[in-house]
């Protein structure tokens, strides 16, 4: 991995009205991320920034040091309803930087205050340090930590995504947090087409989640969207060549075929089955809303 440039900026606003997903909002401490996916959608974000998605992606993030307090007064507004927000839809907010800054961190305490609901994407360790204010979430308002994991084959992870903690590792943190008393669980996702979609690779997957305790398992296969998709081709290029055709056959545009995705999913249902693992979100109904009593302490 090269070395990361951090830019430290202020942001105007902290939550993103989100539709048509399952959930209302999002937040994202940081933008760009150390991780280096080579699959990762938010690559064409900074294509959208005139940054490179190859290189300044994993190469220069930003910090938005002033998100808490932005984020202290939108929940702190008469019209806000309480509704989940996914915290880390473009980002990782426990990559490593996160031990410098403690954005994230500092943004669940204002959830914590607020009694208002969060879910949150990682593939970071360090969520760990955090475990008593997810806790204290999971109690209070509701909380879900997805651990995104695409295989415990370390070696192909390191090649995938090579900035990331080895996936034993999280395995071991989401059942840190699954015995404090969270919601948490594993995306396989993305099951990325010739590479992590083998039978064995799935099943090892799935077991490796149902061994650790995970509260749920859900899954996807891999998009490309623009920005994205050229840098992906460009990896297939240089360490999958044999793929990069057949990746022109099944992207033409940003998804795959569907029934590529349905005999995936059909695999992964079967094994969720076998190893008596629910779906997303299934696990845990929120609490019920703070009074203004409540909110006031």
């Amino acid at each position: 991995m090269a070395r990361v440039r951090y830019e430290e900026i202020q942001t105007r606003g902290a939550l993103n009205r989100v539709r048509g997903m399952g959930f209302g909002w999002s937040l994202n401490p940081y933008q760009g991320c150390a991780h280096g996916c080579h699959y990762c959608f938010a690559r064409r974000y900074h294509y959208f920034l005139n940054l490179s998605p190859d290189e300044d992606f994993s190469g220069i993030v930003f910090a938005k040091l002033n998100l808490p307090d932005v984020l202290r007064r939108e929940l702190s507004r008469p019209s806000w309803r309480y509704e989940r927000v996914a915290i880390g839809t473009a980002t990782d907010p426990y990559q490593p930087i996160e031990g410098k800054y403690r954005l994230t961190r500092r943004c669940l305490e204002v959830f914590c205050r607020k009694g208002s609901p969060i879910s949150l994407v990682t593939k970071g360790t360090m969520v760990v340090r955090d475990q008593d204010l997810l806790a204290e979430l999971a109690r209070r308002a509701g909380c879900t930590v997805c651990f995104s994991i695409t295989t415990l084959d370390d070696a192909l992870r390191s090649r995938l995504e090579p900035g990331t903690p080895p996936p034993l590792k999280r395995l071991w943190a989401m059942e840190r947090l699954v015995l404090s008393g969270v919601n948490a669980g594993v995306l396989l996702a993305p099951v990325i087409p010739g590479i992590t979609d083998s039978p064995a690779n799935l099943a090892e997957v799935v077991r490796g989640a149902a061994d650790h305790g995970a509260c749920f398992l859900g899954t996807n296969v891999l998009h490309l969207r623009e920005g994205t998709k050229e840098h992906f081709l460009s990896f297939l290029e240089q360490d999958y060549p044999w793929l990069k055709e057949t990746y022109r056959g099944l992207y033409p545009g940003a998804f795959a075929p569907w029934r590529l995705k349905e005999s995936l999913q059909t695999q992964v249902a079967a094994l969720k089955q076998l190893y008596g693992l629910k779906e997303r979100y299934e696990a845990v109904e929120a609490p019920p809303r703070p009074s203004q009593l409540q909110l006031a302490l």
